[in-house]
């Protein structure tokens, strides 16, 4: 059927008919209209418009002036150790960026050849690699982009094309290229796309993926539209009948990569490369070195040898190790990293009106924990949530405003839960007796009457206090409002003073009132 056959708009049309045809094949999509779109540059966040958000952005890319020591000290604040990799991330975003700022000042630096300062990072996990950008990252104002290596496979197989990296950070810039063009890209877990020769057929998931990453590194322009955004080839047809042109296309030079991984392998080869050049003799016996000092002593061929292309590794000269966190590193995360996860519990706690209080010993216990899991700081939350997790579910209902955390607790969680609950209870019973003697006290100021409640009737109140939502007191003076006067009667025929209140008292106090006062006068009620 010919579209234009149709009366009306053919672009219109031509809308109506796409939107039919993934109707059918069950997919949402809608077309953006000029409107719209102009909405969405209006949007704010907090008040401020989006286009004035990119613009302080870029005037601070434009304006960059920190020193190394500056990254230094802001990362201080959020990552525990890795002195040596603070030093060399500070040291290359302060040279790519101080770059960036002359070529825009003067377009005609940016002809001159330029290395740039793509990084690797060697270490394990949960050691603060992913931290250390991101907060480097939101210092220096750009958009960051984080994703794991293992999702890629070459172009025109089963997975992601690297381009998408550029694309998300296209979007997670809101859409602005121009800014962009200066974000960072952070590849996880690069040491699993190392190709391994050994395997048969062709390696779509190491050697395809390191040629087409060497092209990003350097300079090259990307297509904003994928080959297999079919949604987005549309929308480009539709914005192009509308006489809308946007950007298609973005430079890669000005973006910052930077890789890492845990190289687990990387280091027998290391080690072996070590020993093989002390084979002979008179040569002395080198002092036995750490993991990551031997990591450190990587070099290109050792990389080459893991299973990186020759031209890949290249593109990445800037290489750092980062070490594995002690006991004594993890409590320091706990007590001192702005965004600690401990002050999220506490948060957490808060948002209940429950303060919680550390003890020092607490810390020591979990970091001890937590370096046991083998998982660096992420340890921490699975130490804390082995050991929070019942008290987030008990505390908000147990009436309980404040705990504090020891090292008995993090040892035995659920000894420590019920024997706060155990306290808990306590606490509430001897509130609601200091209640119950408040008013009693009252009463016999006010009557010359003493009233002994047993502990049944005692809990029976703070029942009916608790399903009407009220103070117990309240429940009392509703409760006993014509006990004065029948007491008086009692009183004058017994002379008694002293009256016991039991639970069924409680229950039903105009009963049992009566049956009092006809016992007074010797006849049954």
């Amino acid at each position: 059927m010919s579209l234009q056959a149709k009366t009306g708009d053919p672009a219109e049309e031509f809308q109506k008919h796409f939107q039919d045809m993934l109707r059918k094949a069950n997919v949402s999509f809608m077309f953006g209209s000029p409107q719209a779109d102009e909405k969405k540059e209006q949007s704010d966040d907090g008040g401020k418009p989006a286009a004035g958000k990119d613009e302080d952005a870029l005037r601070r890319i434009r304006e960059f002036n920190l020193c190394p020591h500056d990254v230094r000290d802001y990362l201080d604040r959020y990552v525990i150790r890795q002195d040596e990799a603070k030093k060399v991330l500070s040291v290359a975003i302060c040279d790519h960026y101080n770059y960036v700022r002359r070529c825009i000042e003067n377009p005609s630096f940016a002809e001159k050849d330029h290395a740039k300062h793509n990084i690797v990072l060697l270490g394990p996990t949960g050691v603060g690699k992913t931290y250390l950008l991101r907060c480097a990252a939101r210092l220096v104002g750009v958009p960051f982009v984080k994703a794991d290596a293992t999702k890629f496979s070459e172009t025109g197989y089963v997975g992601h094309d690297v381009e998408d990296l550029v694309r998300d950070l296209v979007r997670v810039a809101d859409g602005n290229t121009d800014l962009a063009q200066y974000g960072i890209i952070f590849l996880d877990e690069i040491d699993k796309i190392a190709s391994t020769p050994s395997s048969a057929g062709r390696d779509v998931s190491g050697r395809g993926v390191q040629v087409n990453l060497l092209k990003l590194m350097e300079d090259t322009d990307v297509n904003l539209l994928s080959q297999t955004d079919l949604v987005g080839q549309v929308q480009a047809v539709m914005e192009m009948q509308q006489g809308r042109q946007r950007r298609r296309m973005i430079n890669t030079r000005h973006m910052l990569f930077i890789v890492s991984g845990a190289f687990d392998k990387m280091l027998d080869i290391v080690k072996r490369r070590i020993e093989s050049s002390r084979i002979g003799f008179g040569v002395p016996r080198a002092a036995a070195k750490s993991e990551a000092d031997c990591m450190r002593m990587a070099e290109t061929r050792d990389f080459v040898e893991f299973g990186f292309e020759p031209e890949f590794i290249g593109r990445l000269p800037i290489r750092v190790v980062c070490d594995q966190l002690s006991a004594d590193d993890l409590e320091q995360v706990l007590l001192r990293s702005e965004g600690s996860v401990l002050s999220q519990y506490k948060a957490d706690f808060e948002g209940y009106g429950i303060e919680m209080i550390v003890a020092p010993e607490a810390v020591k216990s979990v970091a001890v924990a937590a370096e046991a899991e083998k998982t660096g700081a992420r340890g921490l939350m699975t130490v804390l949530e082995k050991t929070l997790r019942n008290l987030k579910f008990e505390l908000p209902s147990a009436n309980i405003k404040s705990f504090a955390l020891t090292g008995a607790a993090v040892a035995d969680p659920s000894a420590f839960v019920g024997s706060l609950l155990k306290k808990g209870r306590a606490k509430v019973r001897n509130t609601q007796q200091e209640q119950v003697d408040e008013f009693a006290a009252q009463f016999a100021a006010s009557t010359c009457f003493r009233l002994r409640f047993t502990a049944s009737a005692v809990a029976e109140l703070s029942a009916l206090a608790e399903t009407a939502n009220i103070p117990l007191k309240d429940v009392c003076e509703e409760r006993f409002k014509n006990l004065k006067h029948g007491l008086n009667l009692v009183s004058r025929n017994t002379a008694n003073k002293v009256f016991v209140i039991s639970a069924r008292f409680v229950a039903n106090p105009d009963r049992e009132l009566s049956r009092l006062i006809a016992e007074s006068f010797g006849r049954e009620e």
